[in-house]
């Protein structure tokens, strides 16, 4: 992808007939979340962290620099459309067509009984920059599908993780992430990241010819 180029989150080019990839669907708890960032209890006092700004040269960044651009912040809102699964950032002003319940070029808006069993995704992307804090506003539960590799993630490298809406997650910066997932059929969660809002993508299909599957059975839930 060049310079000049952006992803279309409205209209992704996904082709037909794709393979599914499934990931483990684990509880998160402090234990099983270690490594990808913090279990939140109260979203007005966590510090989200900041990446100080990367500097090449021998002269190290000057301490209590490098890292004051700040934060944005807002409702971001996830809600399901038939099959579809949406979702609309309003601290960074972004919509997205976050992933689908049944193969994208079956997929109906209006389907009346959809089967929300799993959430095929098509893209993830992750924020060197700066952690991301999601919190359920309505304390419903949810499902955060990540991957803590580099930029070499492959699909076996993400795990999905169950949280009963209790409580929020915030992802350290270098995370992969994607959709949260509500369990209901719209949720607003509270959203805090860097202001720099530096963006890192993949796109499965074109990558490694698959969506993403992500379970919404909690009967596939690992327990351990």
């Amino acid at each position: 992808m060049s310079d000049d180029e952006r992803f279309d989150y409205m209209n992704p080019d996904v082709a037909a007939g794709l393979p599914h990839f499934e990931v483990p669907l684990v509880r998160a708890t402090p234990e099983s979340f270690a490594g990808y960032g913090t279990i939140v209890s109260d979203h007005t006092t966590h510090q989200v962290p900041i990446t100080k700004w990367p500097h090449n040269g021998w002269r190290p960044v000057d301490p209590g620099t490098g890292d004051e651009g700040g934060y944005l912040q807002g409702d971001f809102d996830f809600w399901w459309e038939g099959e579809v699964l949406l979702g609309q950032n309003l601290a960074v002003q972004d919509k997205y067509i976050l992933g689908w319940s049944v193969n994208p070029e079956d997929a109906r808006w209006d389907a009346e009984e959809p089967d929300r069993s799993k959430l095929l995704i098509w893209h993830a992307n992750h924020h060197p920059d700066g952690g991301q804090l999601f919190y359920p506003m309505d304390n419903q539960p949810f499902i955060a599908a990540l991957a803590k590799t580099d930029d070499d993630m492959k699909p076996e490298d993400w795990v999905a993780f169950y949280c009963d809406g209790s409580f929020g997650i915030c992802i350290d910066a270098g995370i992969w992430h994607e959709a949260i997932v509500p369990l209901v059929p719209k949720a607003r969660f509270f959203d805090k990241q860097g202001a720099v809002h530096a963006r890192v993508s993949a796109d499965f299909p074109k990558e490694f010819g698959v969506l993403l599957s992500v379970p919404l059975d909690l009967k596939k839930m690992q327990e351990g």
